[in-house]
């Protein structure tokens, strides 16, 4: 079972997940391990369609397989590992519905569901160390899209974009 983890700083609680996804091409495969350890202890479950080894793959596949478990209703939140986080997040960002951002620190990586819902978090293998890689992770997962209106309104209109209009 998960268990509760509370930030330091703003006292904030991680909240358990019933299902997280994740994956990660073979730039990503490296960090895999303790990112997966990571999201055992704050989730029933993990669909992880990621590389199993530093064998190259190409990361729009696992990309469109993970951002997949959102778009069935199986989860709301994935975690990408790639060589920069930047290909895992175009590609992610291609998908209509999926909002994915780069994150190489806590506040960005809050700041983007707290502002803008973003469900996909991307990080760069190659840039960000595994220590500060799971406090990215932890800030992600602990943080909730705002409900002030101007956010709102402002995520309403990418869906817009997303449709063409």
């Amino acid at each position: 079972m998960g268990t509760t983890e509370t930030l330091p700083g703003n006292e904030q609680d991680i909240p358990f997940r019933e299902v997280i996804g994740f994956a990660n091409d073979h730039a990503g495969f490296p960090m895999r391990p303790p990112v997966l350890d990571l999201l055992g202890r704050h989730s029933g479950r993990i669909i992880d369609v990621g590389a199993r080894s530093e064998e190259p793959v190409d990361f729009p596949d696992v990309t469109r397989q993970a951002v997949q478990t959102i778009l069935d209703g199986q989860t709301d939140r994935v975690i990408l590992l790639c060589g920069t986080g930047a290909g895992a997040c175009i590609a992610a960002n291609k998908v209509r519905g999926i909002r994915a951002a780069v994150a190489h620190d806590t506040y960005v990586a809050r700041q983007a569901v707290v502002h803008d819902d973003v469900n996909v978090l991307c990080i760069g293998a190659w840039i960000t160390g595994p220590q500060i890689a799971l406090d990215i992770i932890r800030h992600f997962l602990a943080a909730r899209f705002s409900d002030e209106e101007h956010f709102r309104r402002r995520v309403a209109k990418l869906a817009l974009l997303e449709q063409g209009q």
